[in-house]
């Protein structure tokens, strides 16, 4: 893994690899500060335990390998109107499980999910395999990641 991962009662501080010219400057530097319950992060910890976990980098290896990749945002709705990353479904761990099937995703199809840090996809990704999937992942930094990572993002259209 390139994170680094530390927990202090009910804050989590994710560290990620700088990209680029490491003599100017640190080799991580802090993605983020969120405040979680102890019992949001005890049942979060439980399904990082179950799933698949991958971090920014076997995401970016994932997206150029030429194989079939399906990335949903489990983000609310609120979280992607300020963005969400180019190609990516947008479907909120809210209706995840009653709507998931519209999609006609195969049981065996290569799945990331991503939230904002790793901990709902993490959740949504339990979800999904107690369904049938067999290849689902969690992006663990989710948004943060993705967007310091520069991939290419999208903002909706107000209509």
């Amino acid at each position: 893994m390139y994170d680094v991962s530390v927990h202090k009662g009910s804050q989590s501080v994710l560290f990620v690899p700088t990209h680029g010219d490491t003599q100017k400057g640190p080799p991580f530097r802090r993605l983020m500060v969120k405040q979680h319950s102890p019992r949001f992060l005890m049942i979060s910890q439980l399904a990082r335990d179950q799933v698949s976990e991958i971090d920014i980098e076997t995401f970016l290896e994932m997206r150029s390998d030429g194989a079939s990749l399906v990335v949903i945002d489990v983000r609310d709705e609120y979280e992607t109107a300020g963005g969400f990353l180019e190609g990516a479904i947008l479907m909120s761990k809210g209706i995840l499980e009653r709507d998931i099937e519209k999609l006609n995703i195969s049981d065996d199809e290569r799945i990331v999910l991503y939230c904002g840090g790793g901990f709902r996809s993490a959740m949504a990704a339990v979800s999904m395999q107690t369904m049938g999937w067999t290849n689902v992942h969690s992006l663990w930094g989710g948004w943060r990641a993705i967007t310091s990572a520069g991939l290419p993002t999208n903002v909706k259209s107000q209509e």
